[in-house]
């Protein structure tokens, strides 16, 4: 489910289920912790392999799991967001096709977010009573502001490239966003390392998320049927 290999100073992790948009079930987010603890360059470039970055979690598994398992699930999520964000490495994520919920979500945590022309962003979701909680409603308020998050998250909208970028969600636009990450590499690795940690300096997350599990697993109770037929 993720390919890991390494190009000169660049880690890329590559989220290869292409036939269903890179979705990420809950082993797959176990692997994709895992491949980003072993990462020993200076900068990790996360993109999807086929016509998206990463459709978010695995439906099909999301609507057979019961209250505990759906907040087990979230928190495993959010957990692999975090170890993006706190990696001494910089997380570059390339963004080709669509990325949504959490699929967003684990972009939002990345440290430089690139995408190609044909990128599309969005937490669709909330059309089926869902949303993302991998640490999106920590992060949104946080990269938009609290008003722009709200209308964001709220209206289910998905949003063109052009748009990303003048919302904030995404640094640049770029024909091959790997570039970037390679870009950024040739960088000395103890610089990008201190100036990383200082720039994500910031509040603790830890009662955030705990809520946020919890609200995605009262959710997943109320809206079972629903998240089952939206894979139909």
């Amino acid at each position: 489910m993720i390919r890991s290999y390494r190009d000169g100073r660049v880690r890329v992790l590559e989220l290869d289920r292409p036939a269903t948009r890179n979705a990420l079930t809950g082993a797959g987010l176990d692997e994709l912790e895992a491949a980003v603890h072993d990462v020993e360059e200076p900068v990790v470039y996360l993109h999807g392999a086929g016509a998206a970055f990463c459709a978010g979690a695995d439906l099909d598994e999301v609507a057979a799991l019961d209250r505990t398992g759906a907040e087990a699930f979230a928190r495993r999520g959010q957990r692999v967001a975090r170890t993006l964000e706190d990696s001494n490495a910089v997380v570059v994520a390339g963004i080709d096709g669509a990325a949504r919920g959490g699929g967003l979500e684990l972009a939002l945590a990345c440290d430089v977010r690139v995408a190609t022309p044909d990128a599309t962003v969005g937490e669709p979701g909330v059309t089926f009573g869902l949303f993302g909680a991998w640490g999106g409603t920590v992060r949104l308020p946080r990269i938009l502001g609290e008003g722009d998050a709200l209308e964001f998250a709220l209206s289910g909208r998905v949003v063109d490239a052009e748009t990303a970028l003048r919302m904030g969600l995404i640094s640049r636009i770029e024909a091959e966003p790997r570039a970037v990450a390679e870009e950024i590499a040739a960088n000395p690795a103890d610089t990008l390392a201190v100036l990383k940690r200082r720039l994500r300096d910031g509040s603790d997350r830890e009662t955030k998320e705990r809520l946020e599990a919890e609200a995605f697993a009262e959710l997943v109770d109320a809206h079972g049927d629903e998240i089952a037929a939206s894979r139909e």
